[in-house]
């Protein structure tokens, strides 16, 4: 919707339009259709022009794949015209411990260890948006407190965006989020054999 677009309804809360427009969103991509990430890191680049400070923080994704993504939106971070871009993968051990965690050896330690520094930086408001990529997964897997996980996430202060992105997001995140997406699935190269390209998947 447009900044001009008109909402299909308008609660009884008591806020002026700008105060509403102005509340932080947690938005949820999911489903078994391709996009979800890619349009979470479309979110990222409009927050990077606003001048916004982006947190990524990967689960799941091997420090061995090198998306276009990530070097696309590094170089906008550091190229002082826009926000700050700061990037961090659980596969590569995440980006701010000085002794690894081995994902490999230990993914669901792994797995809370991100949580736990996201659970930080939301309580000091560190970013403007926090993308975190297929946190869904960690989530289904049983590797992080998911009543903890809607906890912190529906108290978090300030101004602060997330968008969460992964299949099967469980109905409780769901339900505390202000803008769900399901990405369909109607056809895909896959389903005749042809595999993951560069340029299209990464």
């Amino acid at each position: 919707m447009t900044p001009q677009g008109q909402p299909t309804s308008v609660p009884e809360d008591g806020l002026t339009t700008r105060q509403r427009r102005d509340q932080p969103l947690l938005m949820v991509h999911t489903g078994d259709g391709k996009g979800k990430s890619t349009a979470a890191f479309g979110l990222a680049l409009r927050a990077w022009a606003q001048g916004w400070p982006v947190g990524v923080f990967q689960f799941v994704k091997s420090a061995k794949w090198r998306i276009g993504e990530e070097q696309a939106l590094t170089v906008l971070g550091d190229s002082d015209q826009g926000g700050t871009v700061t990037w961090h993968r659980m596969g590569a051990g995440w980006s701010w411990l000085q002794s690894r965690v081995d994902p490999q050896g230990d993914p669901a330690a792994a797995a809370a260890e991100g949580w736990a520094q996201i659970r930080r930086d939301l309580a000091a408001q560190t970013y403007r948006l926090y993308v975190l990529d297929e946190m869904t997964y960690p989530l289904r897997w049983g590797w992080l407190d998911l009543d903890e996980v809607v906890s912190t996430l529906s108290t978090r202060p300030g101004r602060q965006h997330v968008v969460i992105t992964g299949r099967g997001a469980p109905p409780a995140l769901l339900e505390i989020a202000d803008l769900v997406t399901e990405m369909t699935k109607i056809r895909h190269p896959m389903d005749a054999g042809q595999k993951g390209q560069r340029g299209i998947e990464w």
